[in-house]
C-alpha cells in the first residue's frame, strides 16, 4: 500500500482525486490546500480523507508520494526541501498533464457512450429487423424489430453463436464466403415469411470482420410493391418532366430537407444532387432567406422573390409553392429563374446609356426636380420650346439649373440623337473664343493647326449648341454671333468662304440683358434674335416647395459620390434649409448638403442641424416689408439698381478681404464680369 499526500485542491484536480481514491493499492493520507474553501477539500471530506491547510505535519518517513497540484514553483521548491529523502515528489507540470489526460479520457468515454446510445436508439427505432454477428459468429446486435419478428428476447440471444440460436440462418455462411445474399425469401419458425438481405462487414483492409442480416415481413413488402407498381409509371413521367425542364427546380420534404433537383438546377447553382438531397433547404442560399422554409411555415406560395444562390452568388428570382396531399403538407417545390444574364444586359445597357449621355446631353426633364408652380410653369414652357427649332434664351440666377434645362430641351427635341455642344462664353478668353466657335483656316495665325480646324458650330451640325453666359460676350463677338443667327452660316477665322450650318441655339445668362442694353454693353438686335423663346428659371428662394425634394435627390447623389448611406434629413434641419435665402441656389444647396455629409460620422444616417455649415437667416418678412416701405428717394430705377449693385459688390469684396476671385465666386459671376462692373460702378481700391 502506497501512501500519497496531495498538495493543492483546485477545481481541475477533482477528477484526479476521484481516480486516485478508487485505486486499491493507493492510500491518500491527506489533501492540503491553503484555501479552506477549495473544491477539492470538500470532495476529500466526502470520501473520508483527512484535509488540512498545512502539509508539514504529514511529511514523515512513511510517506511514499507527494503529488504537488498547485502549479506554484515556490511551493514545489519548498516541498522538495522539506520532504523525506525516499519520498517521491511529483511536480505540478506532470500533475496538469495527467489531469488533462483524465479529462480527455472522460470526454472520450462520454462521447463513446453517447454514440453507443444513439446507435442503439436508431437501430431499435428502425422498422427493419437487424441481426449482426462478429467475425466469430457471435451475435452482437439484435434490435427491437428482430425481437418482434423472431419472437425472441435480445438478452437471450446476444453473445451466443448465431447458428445455434437462429434457425435456418446463413450468417455464418456469409462469414465464411464473404459473399452477400440479397433479396432472399425465408420462413421463420413462427411461420412468418420474410425478405432478407445478408451482407458481410469488412474493415479498411477488406477483411471480413462480421456479417449483418436485415429483413422484414414480406406481406408488408408485397403491399408496398403493389403501391409502387401503381405509382411507378406516374413517378417516371413526373421525373422525366422535371429532369427535362429548362427551369431550375428543387423539391424539399415537410422538414425542409432536399428531395429532388433537376439538371437545370445544377447548371444554375453548381450544386450536385449529393450537395443538396437530404440537406437543409438553406444549403444553396448565398444571400437571402429560404423561401422553402417560409412556405412550409405559412403554407402559402411566394412569387418573385430575389436572392443569390450557389457559390457563384447567381442572381435569381424564385417562386415556391407548398405540396399538399389530402390536406397534409408534404413539402414544397421551388422554381428558380436565373436573372444574372438579364442583370448583365441591363447593366450594359445602362453603361451604354451613360456613355451616350456623357458624349451628348446628360439630362432629361425627368432629372429636373421641382413641384412648385413656378418651376412647373418653366418646365412646361421648356417642353413646348423643345418641339420647335427656335432659339431659346434661358434666364435666371447662377445655380438655378439653366444648363440642366438646356440638356433636357435637346433630349426632348427631334435633334436628340445629334451632337450637343456646350460652350461657356465667360470661361474662354476673347482671343480664343472666335476660333473655338467658328474654327480657322490653315495659316490663319501663328500656331494654327495644319489643315485648319472645325469650330464648335460646325461640330454641332444638325444638333444643338448651348451658349452659357451669353451676357459676357464682347461687342465684337456679339456682332459675329448675330450674323450666325441671321444668316445661318459661319466664316472661319482667316477664311472667306461662308459655311452653312444647321444648328439650334440655346443661350443662357444671369445678366439683366435689358439693363445691359441701356448701358450699351449688349446689342439690342442680338437681344431680339436670342429672345425668341425666353424661359425664366426661378431662384430657389422663390420656390420653397422644391427645397425638400431637391435636398433628398441631392442626398442620394452625394451618397453615391462619397460612399455614404445617409437616409433622412431631420425636420429641424429642413426648417433651417427653408429659412435660408440661398443666394447660390441649387448649387449652394448641393454644396451645403455635401459639407454636412462630410461632417457626419460613418454610422449616422440622419442629417441634424449641427451637421450643417453656418447659414445666414432670412430677413424676417416684417423687416423686409419695412425695408421696402421707405420714403421715395427720387432716383430712377436704373440708379437705384446700380446703387444696390455697388453696395452688394462692396460687401462681398470686404467679406473676401479684397480677393476678387473669391468675391466673384460669392457673387456667382465671372471674374471678368466683376472687373467690368467695378469699373462701371466706380469701385476702386480706395472705395473698398
Amino acid at each position: 500500500m502506497h501512501k500519497l499526500l496531495i498538495v493543492g485542491a483546485g477545481r481541475g484536480g477533482t477528477a484526479l482525486l476521484r481516480m486516485l481514491n478508487q485505486m486499491e493499492r493507493m492510500k491518500i493520507v491527506a489533501v492540503v490546500d491553503r484555501s479552506e474553501d477549495a473544491p477539492g477539500l470538500a470532495l476529500a471530506r466526502s470520501f473520508g480523507i483527512q484535509v488540512d491547510t498545512d502539509y508539514r505535519d504529514y511529511l514523515d518517513d512513511d510517506l511514499d508520494v507527494i503529488l504537488e497540484a498547485t502549479g506554484d514553483v515556490r511551493e514545489y521548491e519548498c516541498l522538495r526541501r522539506l520532504k523525506p529523502e525516499k519520498t517521491v515528489l511529483i511536480p505540478g507540470t506532470f500533475t496538469r498533464i495527467v489531469m488533462r489526460l483524465i479529462r480527455e479520457r472522460d470526454k472520450l468515454i462520454a462521447a463513446m457512450m453517447q454514440n453507443q446510445r444513439e446507435r442503439e436508439t436508431m437501430l431499435n427505432s428502425t422498422h427493419d429487423a437487424i441481426i449482426g454477428v462478429n467475425r466469430h459468429g457471435i451475435i452482437t446486435l439484435f434490435n427491437k424489430a428482430a425481437e418482434r419478428l423472431m419472437g425472441m428476447d435480445a438478452a437471450s440471444v446476444l453473445d451466443t453463436r448465431v447458428e445455434e440460436r437462429i434457425p435456418n440462418t446463413r450468417l455464418h455462411i456469409v462469414l465464411e464466403t464473404g459473399q452477400p445474399e440479397l433479396n432472399q425469401k425465408q420462413i421463420l419458425p413462427n411461420k412468418t415469411r420474410i425478405i432478407t438481405n445478408r451482407v458481410p462487414v469488412r474493415n479498411e483492409r477488406g477483411a471480413v470482420v462480421g456479417a449483418v442480416a436485415i429483413f422484414r415481413d414480406s406481406t408488408e413488402v408485397m403491399a408496398l410493391a403493389e403501391e409502387i407498381t401503381d405509382l411507378k409509371e406516374l413517378q417516371s413521367m413526373l421525373e422525366a418532366i422535371i429532369q427535362c425542364s429548362d427551369e431550375a427546380i428543387s423539391v424539399v420534404d415537410q422538414n425542409g430537407n432536399g428531395l429532388m433537383i433537376n439538371p437545370a438546377y445544377t447548371r444554375l447553382t453548381g450544386l450536385t444532387p449529393e450537395d443538396v438531397i437530404g440537406k437543409p433547404a438553406t444549403v444553396d442560399i448565398s444571400e437571402g432567406e429560404s423561401m422553402h422554409m417560409q412556405v412550409l411555415q405559412t403554407r402559402k406560395a411566394v412569387r418573385g422573390v430575389p436572392m443569390k444562390v450557389g457559390s457563384k452568388r447567381k442572381d435569381v428570382i424564385v417562386n415556391v409553392a407548398p405540396v399538399l396531399v389530402d390536406g397534409q403538407l408534404k413539402g414544397s417545390v421551388g422554381v428558380v429563374h436565373d436573372i444574372s444574364e438579364f442583370k448583365r444586359l441591363t447593366e450594359e445597357l445602362e453603361k451604354a446609356h451613360r456613355i451616350i449621355r456623357t458624349l451628348e446631353a446628360k439630362y432629361t426633364f425627368a432629372d429636373i426636380i421641382g413641384r412648385s408652380e413656378s418651376m412647373h410653369a418653366a418646365i412646361e414652357q421648356a417642353k413646348r420650346a423643345a418641339m420647335t427649332p427656335a432659339t431659346v434664351l434661358l434666364r435666371g440666377e447662377s445655380g438655378t439649373g439653366k444648363e440642366l434645362f438646356a440638356h433636357a430641351i435637346h433630349n426632348e427635341s427631334a435633334r436628340k440623337y445629334k451632337p450637343f455642344i456646350r460652350v461657356n462664353c465667360a470661361a474662354i478668353s476673347e482671343s480664343l473664343l472666335e476660333s473655338e466657335l467658328f474654327g480657322y483656316e490653315e495659316g490663319a495665325f501663328t500656331g494654327a493647326r495644319r489643315g485648319g480646324k472645325r469650330g464648335l458650330f460646325e461640330e454641332a451640325s444638325d444638333g444643338t449648341i448651348f451658349l452659357d453666359e451669353i451676357g459676357e460676350l464682347s461687342m465684337g463677338m456679339q456682332v459675329k454671333l448675330l450674323r450666325v443667327l441671321q444668316e445661318r452660316e459661319i466664316v472661319r477665322v482667316g477664311g472667306t468662304k461662308p459655311i452653312a450650318i444647321n444648328v439650334r441655339v440655346i443661350a443662357a445668362t444671369h445678366v439683366n440683358l435689358e439693363s445691359a442694353i441701356q448701358a450699351g454693353r449688349f446689342r439690342e438686335d442680338l437681344y431680339y434674335r436670342l429672345h425668341v423663346i425666353p424661359i425664366y428659371i426661378p431662384p430657389l428662394r422663390q420656390r420653397q416647395d422644391d427645397i425638400e425634394p431637391l435636398a433628398m435627390h441631392l442626398l442620394r447623389k452625394e451618397n453615391q459620390e462619397y460612399g455614404r448611406n445617409v437616409e433622412q434629413i431631420a425636420p429641424d434641419t429642413l426648417r433651417m434649409l427653408h429659412g435660408y435665402s440661398w443666394p447660390g441656389n441649387v448649387r449652394e444647396l448641393e454644396n451645403v448638403l455635401g459639407r454636412a455629409m462630410i461632417h457626419m460620422r460613418l454610422h449616422e444616417r440622419v442629417i441634424l442641424p449641427e451637421h450643417l455649415p453656418p447659414l445666414e437667416r432670412k430677413i424676417a418678412s416684417a423687416e423686409a416689408d419695412k425695408a421696402m416701405d421707405v420714403q421715395a428717394s427720387g432716383k430712377t430705377l436704373k440708379e437705384a439698381v446700380e446703387e444696390a449693385e455697388r453696395r452688394h459688390i462692396l460687401q462681398e469684396l470686404e467679406a473676401a478681404k479684397g480677393n476678387r476671385t473669391l468675391a466673384a465666386k460669392r457673387l456667382g459671376i465671372a471674374v471678368r464680369s466683376l472687373y467690368y462692373k467695378m469699373e462701371k460702378l466706380g469701385i476702386t481700391e480706395e472705395g473698398q
